[in-house]
């Protein structure tokens, strides 16, 4: 595996992986119909939009990392509700 594609699966900086590989196995499951999995490239996209945004507000605030660790991320989704 690259060191990219590791990257990618590693939980600290992929904050969507959950929505990843549901969205891989969906396409898997049937047949690369785009048109089955649409509710899970719609939670995919969500994920990554929301992540982006706490990632570009923690860069306008200089907190480091910009993207919060897998730990961090858990809390601020509880602390949601």
């Amino acid at each position: 595996m690259s060191r990219h594609a590791k990257k990618l699966r590693d939980h600290d900086i992929n904050p969507c992986l959950a929505e990843t590989d549901a969205t891989t196995k969906c396409m898997d499951d049937n047949n690369y119909n785009k048109d089955m999995c649409t509710d899970y490239f719609l939670k995919y996209k969500n994920c990554r939009k929301f992540w982006h945004g706490i990632m570009m507000q923690r860069k306008r605030n200089g907190v480091k990392p910009e993207m919060p660790s897998a730990e961090e991320r858990k809390k601020i989704l509880e602390s949601m509700g």
